[in-house]
């Protein structure tokens, strides 16, 4: 059987093939089709079923390409994934809003279907655990959000923190004052804050008090009001340490919580804080968690087969 798919203009052609017609050949791969290229017109061909996946996956990318995004490996392989499980109408709404917008005017969307309904939790929800493994954008679109309600004027102040505990190894009596003690365990919240607001306006919040990146030790004693607070790497927090931070929270904020439970640098015998909420909280009203998975990494494609490759081999 012949599908066909008129394509109008040379720009989304050329987006829809990629870098050595890469993307047309992974459909191909993917359903047992070919597709070949007849005067600005796709012709697809295989059997019935195979076809109307292939039509429906190159349908999909050439809604991406007239949204504005630009396509990869990566998100080639989810609407190749989802077509094929048959849940490619949540593409649909992906990456309609714009989270934040960078220094640099660079728009922060979501990627995959995952990290919109991350998004979307946090906009609905007082407090929002989102859980999953490295570069599925958790801490990056965390930070986004809490830009927006600081430029909306929803809340006075962002407030990042993390547990400063090493990641497997001894860094040692760090020099410095006990600011530059700390600095590299927050070395990613910076990050981000710096590709939101640029270096200049980041300094200057940082100055007023309205922006504060600190450790989670300093968080003890505190009532946090009109604040978007965002608790990294939370999977390296006790018990205590945990309710101590989820207790914080004064009037008029937000909190989110995110970490990645296949990374507990904690010792053996000390139970991880963010298990526990996980377990605790589930089905608390104005609560959500959720679980990003290897499918919403925005990394490099090969992150997330290392992902994937180390959860089959548990």
């Amino acid at each position: 059987m012949e599908q066909t798919i008129e394509i109008a203009r040379y720009e989304e052609l050329m987006s829809l093939f990629g870098c050595h017609d890469e993307n047309l050949r992974a459909i191909e791969k993917q359903y047992g089709v070919q597709i070949v290229n007849r005067d600005g017109a796709l012709k697809i061909n295989g059997d019935i079923e195979a076809t109307m996946y292939a039509r429906r996956a190159v349908e999909r990318l050439l809604g991406l390409v007239e949204r504005g995004e630009t396509l990869d490996e990566q998100n080639v392989n989810l609407v190749i994934d989802m077509v094929a499980n048959g849940s490619d109408a949540q593409l649909d709404d992906l990456g309609k809003d714009t989270v934040c917008v960078t220094a640099k005017g660079k728009p922060i969307k979501a990627k995959t279907p995952g990290q919109q309904k991350y998004i979307d939790a946090i906009a609905k929800n007082l407090v929002t655990i989102g859980v999953g493994p490295a570069g599925t954008g958790k801490t990056y679109l965390a930070v986004a959000a809490a830009v927006t309600a600081f430029r909306k004027g929803l809340i006075n102040r962002i407030i990042l923190t993390r547990p400063a505990v090493e990641a497997g190894e001894r860094l040692g009596f760090l020099p410095g004052d006990l600011q530059n003690k700390v600095d590299p365990y927050l070395r990613p919240l910076y990050d981000a804050m710096f590709d939101m607001f640029g270096g200049d306006v980041y300094q200057k919040h940082i100055e007023r008090g309205s922006i504060e990146v600190a450790p989670l030790a300093y968080m003890r004693g505190r009532t946090l009001d009109d604040s978007f607070i965002i608790l990294d790497e939370a999977q390296n927090t006790s018990r205590e340490q945990m309710k101590m931070f989820l207790t914080r929270m004064g009037q008029n904020s937000k909190i989110v919580v995110t970490g990645d439970v296949t990374q507990i640098d904690l010792p053996k015998d000390r139970p991880s804080g963010l298990l526990e909420a996980i377990k605790i909280l589930r089905g608390v009203e104005g609560l959500a968690i959720c679980e990003l998975s290897h499918k919403d990494v925005v990394r490099h494609s090969m992150v997330q087969k290392i992902i994937k490759a180390y959860d089959q081999a548990r």
